[in-house]
């Protein structure tokens, strides 16, 4: 099977998974397939797989030169398990950092732990391989911050790197707009969390 017909593969495995019961869904969690330079390193493992919809958001810029374009300015998602369960939200937020940053942000639904991811990203990788036609490009990146829950919670405070994978839409629009016009493009995809092996 093609790569980039995965996609759909993993739409149709999470219909299934939600019209079964809970154990026929399995437990284990394998790393995706992807380009060797998309892999983080054997010494991190994957523990969580979210299942992302939602919009990629741009605004309309004009540049020095007059001209206006459209600038993205973050994404807007929640994350499900393969039970059609919420596990997350991802958004644009200021990191923890010494020094903040706007960076993307997931934090967990129940206990409210989040990791910033670093931008640029580690890797982007948008080859028809891989990426299906009309999709944004798939990601690795590594973790800028992390934060416990307001009651310790930590589910995501061990995150070292995220894989963005089975990416579908989201693009840039491509129509003339005017400053300050705002565009929500409904987007999916995968994202993989790693932690370090212990």
């Amino acid at each position: 099977m093609s790569p980039k017909r995965i996609s759909g593969v993993t739409i149709a495995l999470a219909a299934a998974c939600l019209a079964a019961p809970m154990a026929a869904c399995g437990a284990g969690i394998t790393r995706p397939a992807v380009p060797g330079d998309m892999e983080p390193p054997s010494s991190h493992k994957p523990f969580l797989i979210g299942h992302a919809i939602g919009t990629q958001n741009y605004v309309c810029f004009v540049n020095a030169s007059g001209v206006a374009t459209w600038v993205q300015y973050g994404p807007q998602a929640t994350l499900f398990d393969d039970r059609g369960d919420e596990i997350a939200t991802h958004f644009l937020s200021l990191s923890p950092e010494q020094v903040p940053a706007a960076r993307p942000t997931w934090q967990q639904s129940r206990d409210s732990s989040a990791v910033w991811a670093l931008t640029p990203p580690l890797v982007t990788y948008g080859e028809p391989d891989y990426v299906e036609p009309g999709a944004i490009p798939w990601l690795l990146l590594a973790t800028a911050g992390t934060s416990d829950g307001p009651n310790g919670g930590d589910r995501l405070a061990g995150t070292t790197f995220i894989q963005r994978v089975h990416t579908s839409g989201g693009v840039k629009p491509t129509n003339t707009c005017q400053e300050g016009d705002k565009a929500f493009v409904p987007y999916a995809a995968d994202y993989y969390f790693y932690k370090a092996r212990k």
